[in-house]
Parts: structure tokens; sequence; C-alpha cells
């Protein structure tokens, strides 16, 4: 039997490229294949920063390519060289030395209570803000919120979805990076965090703690009552950072139904979808001709942060063949096999390597957040036979910042502006500032992101 005629030397792919939730165009300069197969190495992964340094680039760092023991000192190198001078004088500041004390006194601490929100313009979910809440000496859980945090009481929107991501480690909290695949990925606010007790309870249940010698319950720690929160599903949380207003609190809720289906959905197997062109996915090895298995990117930020957009979906739709980033051809099966592994018990854990899930996270679950606003100063005021909702006295104490004063502090109401307006509180880079400065060219960000006024 005949062997099957290869493609013809003359052969010209398809120029048509379709980005998911993106306009078609007609690439007039495409590569030729043998540049293709170069520029799908992992090699070709790392974009080059225009600030130089010692060790592997930052993006590779936060996609797990590449390993460093210090991070506090690689990103306080990174973030000091690429922080604008002058800063900008209509946003609050956190200087690097605030921030890096900030970091090294929550990091390995067991009463650490470090939070970060950072902003994440993703290609495939879009821009959203990405909340991560110290869980332990060296995790951090994570939420994804699509328009950022709420800020105004009288919303007639109050609850916000908020996506349960996968745990991360600690050092994630001081990335801004950038790259096609990612995005932008910058800190919009940072800080410590306390978990106020329930409502209905004046003090933490503290039964499963051992007595201390004088027969006294110890106190607990902002991480253990975080875990205790989680686990009754119900988070009413402060956050005391630089940008958000004083005595600002979020109340995180999670309904039996969305646990439910949360955990139903985490304990599905992979998906083998038939790939158009037979080209098989990122990260993943081809079975067949024309299959491929599904895993998730080895990333620490997931493309799947929402249901209309499925993880065995790929990034582009109806691309040619050679363009599958990390194809079967280049990968050795044993690099293939070991890239498996390492995302079947990051599946299995719904942790990160590096990162300990110790309060039983569950990828993808879907949480309310609002704001609370009794506990963030307002109360309730009949204005014109309606109801509504007023500011009282001060807002709270003024020394719970640890910003550079309150310069530039945003106040209620306040609403999340975007990609385009919102900036890095220690860098004051905006997200096209962090592209350019990891080398970045020719990123095409999901349309469609509108503030929530």
């Amino acid at each position: 039997m005949a062997a099957k005629r290869g493609p013809s030397p003359q052969f010209v792919g398809n120029p048509f490229i379709k980005k998911r939730n993106l306009e078609w165009s007609l690439d007039l300069a495409r590569p030729s294949h043998d540049s293709e197969e170069g520029s799908n190495s992992e090699e070709a992964l790392v974009v080059e920063s225009r600030f130089k340094h010692d060790g592997p680039n930052a993006q590779a760092i936060e996609a797990g390519k590449a390993n460093i023991e210090d991070h506090i000192n690689y990103f306080n190198e990174i973030l000091t060289k690429a922080t604008l001078s002058p800063f900008p004088n209509d946003i609050p500041r956190l200087s690097i030395d605030n921030y890096r004390n900030l970091y090294e006194s929550n990091f390995g601490n067991a009463r650490g209570a470090h939070f970060v929100v950072h902003q994440h313009d993703h290609p495939i979910a879009g821009t959203h803000y990405d909340l991560r809440l110290q869980i332990n000496e060296t995790s951090s859980a994570s939420w994804a919120i699509m328009y950022g945090l709420p800020g105004d009481p009288k919303s007639r929107r109050p609850n916000r979805n908020a996506t349960e991501t996968r745990i991360h480690c600690l050092w994630n909290h001081l990335i801004e990076t950038a790259s096609n695949s990612t995005g932008s990925l910058l800190i919009w606010d940072t800080g410590t965090y306390t978990v106020l007790p329930p409502r209905k309870s004046k003090e933490w249940a503290s039964s499963n703690s051992p007595l201390e010698g004088n027969g006294q319950q110890p106190e607990l720690t902002e991480q253990d009552k975080l875990h205790q929160a989680f686990q009754a599903r119900k988070i009413s949380l402060r956050l005391n950072g630089t940008r958000l207003p004083h005595n600002y609190t979020l109340n995180l809720r999670l309904t039996k139904e969305n646990d439910a289906t949360g955990r139903a959905k985490s304990t599905r197997a992979p998906i083998r979808r038939r790939r158009r062109g037979g080209s098989s996915l990122p990260r993943g090895g081809a079975t067949r001709k024309g299959k491929a298995k599904i895993v998730e990117p080895d990333t620490s930020s997931d493309p799947d942060l929402y249901s209309d957009h499925e993880p065995e979906k790929s990034e582009i739709v109806n691309a040619p063949a050679e363009q599958a980033e990390l194809g079967g051809s280049e990968v050795s099966p044993m690099e293939r096999e070991i890239r498996e592994l390492e995302d079947e018990e990051v599946r299995r854990t719904n942790a990160y390597p590096g990162a300990t899930n110790s309060v039983g996270s569950v990828h993808q679950r879907r949480w309310y957040l609002s704001l609370d606003k009794e506990a963030s100063g307002f109360v309730r005021r009949r204005e014109n036979n309606h109801l509504t909702w007023e500011l009282e006295g001060d807002n709270g104490n003024r020394e719970n910042g640890i910003g550079e004063g309150d310069s530039g502090r945003i106040e209620f109401p306040f609403y999340v502006r975007g990609v385009d307006v919102e900036r890095s509180i220690v860098t004051g880079r905006t997200g096209a500032d962090v592209l350019r400065d990891e080398g970045v060219e020719g990123y095409v960000g999901r349309k469609g992101w509108r503030p929530v006024f």
C-alpha cells in the first residue's frame, strides 16, 4: 500500500485566523513553515523584558517554566526598575520598601494575612480582577472577579460572581508581568485582611483548637478564621490596603447548589475532543490523528475562569496544524508524560506546584461577592419615601492603611474602570505599560469589557 502523500511544498496555509471573541483579520505577514516550528519551541514562550536582570524571565517564573529561590529580591529588583518617575499623582502609592516589608512580615508566618488584588487582562477570559488571600504560610486562595471589587452601596446589582480558581503560591502576590498567551498582570491593591465574625456570633468557635496550659482556648489567627469561614461558605472580609477605602468590607457567600455543582464539575474527567486540522492543544499530547488529550495549562493564571470559556477549547479556532503551541512533534514523549502527570496532580489537589490546599478549595465554584454596607460604615436611611444607604462619619480608623498616607485613596462610591485606566499602586503602570516593559508586541485582548456603574 502506497504511503500517504505529504503536503505540497507550495501549500499556503489559510491566512484567516479567528481568535475567540475577536474579529476576522487577514494576516499578510505569515511566517514560513520553518520559522513557525521555531516559534513553537518552549524558548519562544519566554518574552524578553526590556529590564535586564540576572536569572530567568518573569513570565517563565510565573508560568512555572523556571524556578528561583528568592522571589522577593527578584521581583523587588524588577518592580524598582519599572516604577514610573514621576509617579502618577492621582493614585495612591505603596513604596517598594513598604511593599517588601509587607510581604516579608507575612510570608512563612502562621499569623500572616496577606492579600492582593491583581488586574489581569487575559486574551480569552477578558479583563478581570483576581482576589488572593493567604491561607497558610506559603499559599493563597484565589477568586476571579469579572468587573472588579464592588464600590457602590446603592448599586442595583449588589451581587457579583467570584469564581474560585487554583490555590497559588504566596509569591504570586508579588508578580507584575505579561505575555501574549496570558496578557498583562499588575498589582491593583495589596495589604492585609481581617476576617470578621458571623453577625449572629459574638466570638469565633474554637472547639477544634487544643487547650493551652491555663485551660483557655488559644487565640485564633486570621488564617484560622478564614478556614472556619471558608468551611461555613460565608466569609466577611475587611481589606486593609493602600487603594481601597478605610473599613472596606466584603461578603463572600457560596450557596449549597453552587457548592454541589462546583464539586461535581471538579471531578469530571478531561474531555477528548476532535481538533479541526488535526492539531493538538497546548500542553497535551496527540492521542490519535485529529484528537488531543485536554489538560490544564501549567500557568498560575487560569484561562478557564468562567463557564462560557470551556477549558477544552483552545485559544485559536480553525488555526492551521503547525500553529498549535507546543504541539506533539516538538515535545519528547517523556516530557509530554511528565507534563500530563503534573497537570493531573494540579487538578487533583486544586493547587499549583509548591502550594498547599489547606482549606479544601474546589476549582470553578461560583461564589457571590457583595459589599458589606453596614461593616463598611453605611447606615440605612429613608429619603423621599425610599430607603437608601448613607456613609456615616469619617468611615473608620485612618491608621488601617499601609500606603503613603491617604493621597489618592479612593472613596465611596467608586467604580473599577478597566485595563485602559487602572494603574498599579506599586509601579504606577497601566496594563499597556506592563506589556511594553515585558517586550510583548501585537497583543490582542478580548473585547467587550465594560465597568459596572
